[in-house]
């Protein structure tokens, strides 16, 4: 009973900053188990504290691009005071994350914060890693580089409110593909296309630029990204690759258009 009461008054009176030792943490529209996936907080990723549900689930403004939702409380831990701003991400589609007391694993864009090359710290515990990272303020944007990070996760299921290798939808996937450059997007593809330079000709587009789409409204509803000689890559039933042109993306394995096109944007 003892231990019951203090569990549930820490989780009660977590509050400022939080972040996450877990691979990926879904997300959620409402504080309950069964209630949809919106999105899902990284390895290392930060968050802001802005409600809270009973004892177990916390309302939380994801730092990176402000995205809102309920996570599980059991998830996060609160996030210590990050000494040296010098983070870098994960490259590997997943590998092993150690420290003291846990192993986890990370997967392709999560956080490794006050990282030296080896050590690094989340939520005050030291991690050990050993596989390929980025640094994002060491890279130059384009089209060549978003292409070979893109195609890294070829196949990957689709999967609504997924950011991960594991399961990304269409923005997700954006989403992450610009993160691991540099440029971060809002969540959502209708948001995405708010931002960045028009462009007003498929003719005129360059690989890495952004194609946004309609299905059946004319509301934005479905996001690639431009590759060469006119094809796009995008998360549709899987991260796959089909042709565009000024129509939409022609899906060679159906034979026939799945989605019209909307408008093209330039973020580098």
């Amino acid at each position: 009973m003892i231990v019951f009461i203090l569990v549930f008054y820490s989780c009660r009176r977590l509050k400022g900053k939080v972040t996450t030792l877990l691979t990926v943490c879904p997300l959620r529209a409402k504080p309950d188990d069964s209630s949809e996936m919106v999105s899902q907080l990284l390895f290392g990723e930060c968050a802001e504290v802005i409600g809270q549900y009973k004892h177990n689930w916390t309302q939380i403004k994801c730092e990176y691009d402000g995205y809102v939702g309920w996570i599980d409380t059991k998830q996060i831990i609160p996030e210590k005071e990050r000494t040296n701003g010098d983070t870098a991400l994960g490259f590997e589609i997943i590998e092993n994350v150690f420290g003291d007391e846990y192993s986890t694993w990370i997967t392709l864009g999560g956080e490794l914060a006050d990282f030296d090359g080896i050590l690094g710290k989340v939520g005050g515990k030291v991690f050990r890693y050993s596989g390929q990272v980025l640094k994002v303020d060491q890279l130059e944007a384009n089209g060549e580089l978003i292409e070979k990070i893109a195609r890294r996760l070829l196949n990957a299921p689709y999967l609504w409110g997924g950011r991960t290798p594991l399961g990304i939808d269409c923005s997700g996937f954006t989403q992450l593909i610009y993160k691991c450059i540099g440029i971060p997007l809002l969540r959502d593809s209708v948001d995405q296309a708010t931002a960045g330079q028009t462009i007003d000709f498929v003719s005129a587009s360059l690989p890495g630029d952004l194609a946004f789409f309609t299905q059946s409204t004319d509301k934005i509803s479905h996001v690639g990204i431009v590759l060469p000689d006119m094809h796009i890559i995008h998360a549709s039933g899987k991260v796959r690759i089909d042709k565009m042109d000024h129509y939409g993306i022609f899906n060679g394995d159906i034979q026939e258009y799945t989605h019209r096109l909307k408008i093209i944007k330039r973020y580098f």
